[in-house]
């Protein structure tokens, strides 16, 4: 039986990286994008370029990748006050989190995630989500998605599969998994055609991509490409 998958792809690294995972794996694999105001927008840009290089590039995957899918989730933003959606400093709150935690988006991509694929026949959905590099938010966690795989298969009455294959990996490690998955083409195509600055920099590149190397997705990609680049 032919297995379908749904990607939560941004435009960013991880979830560029998610992409290829899921094309090596399932018979079928669509992509869905978030538009929800967010000031680093580019990356929505971004995403259309990669997909359309790897169609060209990996023509083993091309006739497995499908149908993309961009959701205007505007909303979101408007009843967000963060550093993603607002011209505000990216700080540390009060609560513990950076300024850029938006609360509830990973939520509610899978839900919307899972509606759609409701409707397109897609059983299993993947993310970039990640609770070793990454910034502290909470929808982030392990526990938080397996406890949402549970409330889509029961709310829908279907099954869902949620996968996040880069949970457990450090950002070395996910540039390492898309040399794995794609060789250096691949990592040269996350490099060049993906978007992973907070503040939508696309003036200055970098020897790991492109942005403004000072927010805190900037230092996490540059600290993990440093750390890949030196065990190779």
């Amino acid at each position: 039986m032919a297995e379908s998958a749904l990607v939560l792809y941004s435009g960013g690294q991880d979830s560029a990286t998610c992409l290829a995972w899921a094309l090596d794996r399932f018979d079928r694999v669509e992509t869905i994008g978030f538009d929800y105001g967010q000031k680093h927008r580019v990356e929505l840009d971004v995403r259309q370029a990669f997909l359309a290089e790897l169609k060209s590039a990996a023509p083993h995957w091309s006739e497995t990748l499908g149908e993309d899918h961009l959701v205007d989730m505007g909303m979101l933003g408007e009843i967000s006050d963060t550093a993603l959606t607002r011209d505000t400093e990216i700080r540390m709150t009060d609560a513990g989190l950076p300024s850029t935690f938006v609360p509830g988006r990973n939520l509610m991509f899978f839900i919307t995630a899972a509606a759609v694929a409701y409707r397109r026949g897609l059983k299993h959905l993947i993310g970039g989500m990640c609770e070793t590099d990454y910034s502290g938010y909470p929808d982030c966690r392990d526990d938080t998605l397996k406890a949402l795989q549970v409330a889509l298969t029961l709310g829908m009455d279907q099954r869902f599969v949620i996968h996040t294959p880069l949970m457990w990996l450090d950002k070395a490690g996910t540039w390492a998994l898309a040399a794995e998955l794609g060789g250096t083409d691949l990592v040269q195509m996350i490099l060049e055609h993906s978007h992973s600055c907070y503040r939508g920099d696309r003036a200055h590149r970098h020897e790991w991509g492109y942005g403004c190397d000072d927010c805190p997705a900037c230092e996490l990609r540059k600290a993990g490409w440093q750390a890949y680049s030196n065990r190779v």
